[in-house]
């Protein structure tokens, strides 16, 4: 077998050289960043996953093998070089460079490997597209930025770790081949050979195991779990994801949270030296929706939706009237200083951006500075009706106004996407800061008009809250959960509840679902079954790892922070999956494919 390295032993790695190394002799190994021939001397910026050192190929002193090695040179072979470390001369020190100081001498050099013109650049300012950058997803993994976000990524989850140990959770893995049970997402099946007909999915979270575990006496979980969800992908979703899984027993809602409050008290420490201010400020889900129409509101701006019924009850304009005398809503939010900043077509196009969340249109109002009025809807509302609607929504010259009618829910969803759309657009949101709280009180079902029944919000092994027990029946929708999100800048980071412990309640909350008592024992027989047996009372929390380093990174889409990460459409560029499988492993499986139809052909792309 080839001996490629030759006895070579890296010393250091290419990044970590400081002036504090000045003239040790050190050994080095990685890829040619780039290659500057000035005749008597060649450049070359050495690269490995610690960052980029300047060494030098003086012919004088490396000898004329190496300095022949080193005009050979080209983007991304893989080098090793021997030499001493010496500061650059005045004049030519890169600030811009971690090592920006210092330079090796190189002595002795060593080619690895060679390389062909690789088909992205390997910079952290390269543009190529990212359908590209995903094909050669080993190559763009080499760029620093990438790099750095998966050196972030690591860190945190060791953080993660070393705080469960601290609070004496055990790390448990649960199965990836497990049963199909409805979640609130379509499952990814795996068909079994041993049983033909039957399939396994692929777990969206280890909810029911890890509440097994709790009733198996382990008290204290956690894992960092893989989850799949065949859903439609975005740019802060993947159909497969890696979150921190944790349940507890023998506890309240707020023993969790703490623990969930000291990860990410630790993870902001370590990571961006900043200090949280413990405990964590908690806000109902009613009023999250009732003041940012959304149940993980970005509260690092102000513009709260104000509540105009009353004001505009009477308000002489049909539309207005006629809304709140059936049983709808009028609402508004003030966007203070936008009237001077926004165009009417710009205008205009708010108005069609709140189309798309199902409301019929939105009516404004803007104030200059002289106090004079452009709206959609001034003249048809009565004078003292229109001051009365500037002082409810502290309305004061250069401010514009933004109404919608509708449903509430819907009604409150559209000026929550508004708000944020506007806190972005002028330039309302500090990047630089980090709200983190947390929502509870959740409703514990919503209707669902496509299924016609209520559906689980959460999941359906929350718990409701104690004094709602009695209108589980009689007014279902009305009841709450012992339910709780963290939220960190408008981004859902997690979700956990206090779970049904007994097998009696948690039929109960199966029939409100709409299951008969043969679906319920046909699906999660083993969990009822279970529950007969001393279960614990219990609850944990979910947090997603991917969307958290995203934030902390500073990015902007999911698959800037995983590793090998799936397309738009879900499909993975590199390794071209999914992809067909032989006749032969579809006959072992017993499965028959057949034509897609055109509405199930694959659609989206990058």
């Amino acid at each position: 077998m080839a001996d490629y390295l030759g006895g070579w032993k890296r010393s250091h790695m290419c990044g970590t050289l400081t002036s504090a190394n000045l003239n040790e002799e050190v050994t080095l190994m990685g890829w040619v960043q780039r290659a500057r021939n000035l005749g008597k001397l060649i450049f070359v910026d050495l690269r490995d996953r610690e960052g980029i050192v300047q060494v030098v190929f003086d012919e004088d002193l490396c000898g004329s093998q190496a300095f022949a090695l080193a005009k050979s040179l080209s983007r991304e072979y893989v080098l090793a070089v021997r030499g001493k470390v010496n500061m650059r001369g005045e004049g030519v020190v890169n600030h811009k460079m971690k090592t920006g100081e210092i330079e090796v001498a190189v002595r002795e050099a060593k080619l690895l490997n060679q390389s062909e013109t690789p088909p992205i650049y390997i910079e952290d300012d390269a543009k190529e597209a990212e359908n590209v950058r995903l094909k050669y997803r080993y190559l763009d993994l080499r760029r620093p930025v990438m790099q750095r976000t998966l050196k972030l990524r690591s860190q945190v989850l060791s953080i993660v770790r070393r705080h469960m140990e601290k609070e004496n959770f055990f790390e448990i893995e649960t199965p990836i081949l497990t049963k199909s049970t409805p979640e609130g997402a379509r499952d990814y099946l795996v068909p079994s050979r041993v049983h033909p007909g039957e399939f396994y999915a692929l777990p969206q979270s280890p909810q029911i195991y890890k509440q097994l575990l709790m009733l198996a006496g382990y008290d204290r979980y956690f894992q960092i779990a893989r989850c799949f969800r065949d859903e439609d992908s975005r740019a802060d979703r993947q159909p497969e994801f890696t979150q921190c899984d944790m349940e507890m027993s023998f506890i309240e809602p707020e023993d969790i949270q703490s623990v969930v409050e000291g990860i990410y008290s630790d993870i902001f420490r370590e990571i961006k030296g900043i200090e949280l201010q413990l405990p964590l400020r908690r806000m109902t889900w009613r009023d999250a929706m009732d003041q940012y129409g959304s149940d993980k509101p970005d509260t690092r701006f102000d513009m709260k939706i104000v509540n105009l019924d009353s004001v505009l009850a009477n308000s002489g304009f049909k539309v207005f009237d006629e809304a709140i005398a059936e049983g709808r809503t009028v609402r508004g939010i003030n966007a203070k200083g936008a009237g001077a900043k926004l165009s009417r077509k710009e205008i205009d196009a708010l108005g069609e951006f709140v189309k798309t969340y199902h409301v019929k249109g939105l009516a404004w109002a803007t104030i200059g500075a002289d106090g004079s009025i452009r709206s959609s809807f001034a003249k048809f509302v009565k004078p003292e009706v229109f001051e009365a609607l500037k002082e409810a929504m502290g309305a004061e010259p250069g401010d514009a106004l933004f109404l919608i009618s509708d449903k509430k829910l819907t009604a409150l969803t559209a000026l929550g996407q508004l708000r944020l759309r506007l806190g972005h657009e002028l330039n309302l949101i500090d990047e630089n800061t980090y709200d983190l709280f947390w929502i509870t009180e959740f409703p514990l079902l919503e209707w669902s008009d496509e299924e016609n029944r209520f559906v689980a919000q959460h999941h359906p092994f929350t718990s409701q809250m104690d004094e709602d027990f009695d209108l589980m029946e009689t007014d279902p929708g009305a009841v709450r959960a012992k339910a709780y999100d963290l939220v960190l800048n408008g981004f859902e980071m997690g979700s956990g509840s206090i779970r049904i412990h007994a097998s009696d309640l948690q039929e109960r909350m199966f029939r409100l679902l709409g299951f008969t008592h043969e679906q319920a024992w046909n699906r999660f027989g083993f969990l009822l079954e279970a529950f007969k047996y001393g279960t614990p009372p219990h609850g944990g929390f979910a947090f997603g790892v991917d969307r958290l380093i995203m934030i902390l990174a500073g990015r902007d889409n999911l698959r800037d922070v995983i590793a090998f990460p799936k397309a738009q459409n879900a499909s993975c560029l590199m390794m071209q999956t999914p992809s067909a499988v032989s006749p032969e492993q579809l006959e072992l499986l017993k499965i028959k494919v057949c034509e897609p139809s055109d509405e199930n052909e694959a659609g989206d792309t990058l």
